[in-house]
């Protein structure tokens, strides 16, 4: 299931329905993800505004939640994006994956996030409390995180 919205999440009625009647799922794992109140650098941020273009964003997603389950036996799966203003200690995503095996469960979570990362089309704009604003580059340890996936047409 893909969620893209401006509005937060709450993150146990999230994993409750995601789950909810299938006794199939023997291990769930879950990632979320919060507003830091640092830059890459030193610098503090007050705030975070993430924009995305709708339809590309959504049509991503599903291609990243469909990669997951190509490569692992999962019961359900989940991404929820947030976009708009959001300050530090705000949720911004949530990544959920259920599957009747834990290691299955844990290595799908963590591609889901790493491919999110670095392949769903968001851009962030950080603030800082002085007014300066500037959009985040893409990080070199994003692109090796996913790396190590391999290539969607090559089975890790």
């Amino acid at each position: 299931m893909i969620k893209v919205q401006q509005e937060d999440f709450n993150l146990g009625q999230e994993l409750a329905a995601l789950t909810s009647g299938n006794h199939r799922i023997g291990g769930l794992c879950s990632f979320v993800g919060l507003v830091r109140d640092m830059q890459q650098g030193p610098e503090a941020i007050s705030a975070m505004t993430l924009e995305h273009y709708p339809g590309m964003t959504e049509q991503a997603l599903a291609d990243i939640e469909a990669e997951a389950h190509a490569r692992w036996p999962l019961e359900a799966s989940l991404i929820i994006h947030r976009y708009g203003r959001m300050e530090p200690g705000d949720q911004i995503v949530l990544v959920a994956a259920a599957s009747p095996h834990r290691e299955a469960a844990f290595e799908a979570c963590h591609f889901l996030i790493d491919w999110l990362k670095t392949k769903a089309p968001f851009w962030k704009l950080e603030e800082t409390p002085e007014g300066a604003a500037s959009w985040v580059d893409a990080r070199d340890t994003d692109d090796v995180a996913a790396a190590r996936w391999g290539h969607p047409d090559k089975k890790s």
